[in-house]
């Protein structure tokens, strides 16, 4: 790979084009506010400017509901051979590509993992050893796919290849709606007591850590994967329901052997959290 264009000069898109540098290859930074551009140059991310000639591939760094038409508007100028995107929610993605006449032959929709509040500044390690969603569908061309696939080796991450739909119900899992379970706790503590709030440890700021992410920008992901993270919540509300019948049984018969649902969970818990630990991490 010897050139990159990366439409989206934020902090993602600063990122790719510093790790991409690390290796050689020539990148070049596009926005619609030119000083971001000029922003990412001055970092050493690449140059502010359109590629002299077509690319090997160009990151859609941009919002969600810009990329499709991004797309359509860079392949119309042949920006590059091949494509992909840094957006959090496939499905609807490729919906709307299709919509936009795209070129879908060119594109792999992709999606680095990088946390759930984001990153805060452009760092060329940022993706090293991270998970990196790649979504090809029928459609993609070996091309696309196996330029798509090189960027995230050079970018240092490790390709996870998904198909939308999977990919979709996967991030509904372990990202989106624990972000919302997160808030729905961090608000609780609106109504509490500033007796009660003084008492929060780090296990609390643990599982809260998420809710300080932007509301806006996380009802927009949550609303583009509405059915997949509805899912999670009803299985979960369904499980809470049935422990709270099981506290309340126990609450009146002084039994605290009998809820064998909630013993279950919280060993379910332990053995969940083991699958997700970072490696080299010992058992507790």
């Amino acid at each position: 790979m010897r050139s990159v264009v990366i439409v989206g000069a934020g902090v993602i898109g600063r990122s790719v084009g510093l790790a991409l540098r690390r290796h050689g290859v020539t990148t070049y930074l596009t926005d619609a506010d030119p000083e971001a551009a000029l922003a990412g140059e001055r970092c050493g991310a690449g140059f502010a400017a359109p590629p002299p000639r077509q690319a090997d591939i160009a990151v859609l760094a941009v919002p969600p509901d810009q990329v499709a038409p991004v797309l359509a508007e860079h392949q119309k100028l042949g920006t590059a051979r091949c494509y992909t995107d840094v957006s959090g929610v496939k499905v609807r993605l490729h919906r709307e590509v299709r919509a936009h006449g795209c070129d879908l032959t060119s594109l792999v929709s992709g999606a680095p993992v990088v946390g759930g509040s984001g990153p805060v500044q452009a760092r060329a390690d940022l993706f090293d050893g991270r998970p990196w969603a790649l979504t090809p569908t029928e459609a993609t061309g070996n091309l696309a796919l196996n330029c798509a696939l090189e960027l995230v080796a050079l970018c240092g991450a490790v390709s996870v290849l998904l198909d939308p739909e999977t990919h979709d119900r996967a991030v509904a899992l372990v990202s989106h709606a624990p972000h919302l379970v997160a808030s729905l706790v961090a608000a609780r503590l609106l109504g509490g007591d500033e007796s009660a709030v003084r008492l929060a440890g780090q296990d609390l700021r643990d599982v809260t850590r998420t809710a300080d992410a932007n509301p806006e920008r996380w009802a927009r992901i949550l609303t583009a994967n509405a059915g997949p993270v509805a899912d999670q919540l009803d299985d979960w509300a369904a499980e809470a329901q049935a422990m709270a019948r099981e506290l309340r049984d126990a609450a009146r018969s002084g039994d605290t052997d009998g809820p064998v649902r909630l013993r279950e969970t919280l060993r379910f818990g332990v053995a969940g959290r083991a699958r997700i630990r970072e490696p080299h991490t010992p058992s507790p």
